[in-house]
């Protein structure tokens, strides 16, 4: 028995030591930032699902049960694949996340770049095109860059405005299809195809250009704005999440809130709900 007490004594003692400490805090960090990126996901339950395949691993090596421990460590080998595989998404918006925190102090941030009056131009001219059941796209370009979608549209490089936008989305223009990616004060592009979201958890209700701002949301920090062209209602989307028929004053907060707010400042217009809508 004093000779199992020891150990356990000097483990304690170890523990107690600044680094050791340090060294836990560092772990839990990990842990809780990792769950809060999984948490309301369809990666949350791949998770579980890999979790339950772990668990099976070690009941197989403890029990004796050879048929079962040759099988899953067959699959053991291809485990660190099927994981980028499929945690693809939550892995690249976990880096964005990363990276937009601990961004270099001289890089160049997209956070509140726009005035007032930019803001009542693409909330005036979303709700006219709601009104009038015309379907846009309006993508609005964050810390991610955009330009390979930039460069495969039709390039504008024109100041935003009203007129242009609903110019644009007119059903007669040669550009309405597709979205328009806006960067700083201006329309870098039109004409432009997103990558289309592969969640299937998503709402067989969702046409195409809902499924092009979720994807494009999910693969960068951009926001995006859209007119159902079926009936009229206007949805904001963000990270993969959408939240949907906003009138004019819930759809300049939500682009207030994204594009002005600062971590540590609250939020001047409250909070809202999002949805990830499913089938």
């Amino acid at each position: 028995m004093l000779f199992l007490l020891i150990p356990v004594k000097d483990y304690l003692a170890r523990l107690a030591e600044p680094r050791s400490l340090m060294d836990i805090a560092l772990v839990f960090l990990l842990v809780y930032g990792v769950l809060k990126l999984l948490r309301g996901t369809r990666a949350a339950a791949m998770a579980a699902a890999l979790g339950v395949f772990g668990f099976l691993y070690w009941l197989a090596v403890n029990q004796g049960l050879t048929t079962l421990e040759f099988v899953l460590r067959g699959a053991l080998l291809y485990i660190g694949v099927a994981i980028i595989v499929l945690f693809q998404t939550e892995i690249r918006q976990a880096l964005i996340t990363f990276g937009n925190r601990f961004r270099v102090p001289f890089g160049r941030r997209h956070r509140g770049q726009f005035g007032e009056s930019i803001y009542d131009e693409i909330v005036l001219a979303a709700t006219t095109l709601s009104s009038t059941k015309t379907g846009a796209l309006i993508v609005i370009e964050r810390n991610v860059g955009l330009k390979g979608i930039v460069d495969a549209g039709v390039r504008l490089d024109a100041e935003l405005s009203y007129d242009l936008i609903v110019s644009i989305f007119n059903p007669a223009s040669p550009l309405h299809d597709g979205a328009i990616i806006v960067r700083d004060d201006r329309i870098a592009a039109a004409s432009c195809f997103l990558p289309l979201s592969l969640n299937p958890l998503l709402s067989k209700d969702l046409g195409t250009r809902h499924r092009a701002a979720l994807g494009i949301t999910e693969d960068s920090d951009a926001v995006a704005i859209v007119v159902s062209e079926e009936t009229g209602l206007v949805s904001f989307v963000r990270r993969g999440r959408i939240k949907r028929a906003l009138d004019a004053t819930r759809l300049r907060a939500a682009i207030y809130r994204q594009l002005e707010s600062r971590p540590g400042r609250s939020d001047p217009h409250g909070t809202e709900a999002e949805e990830v809508v499913s089938a």
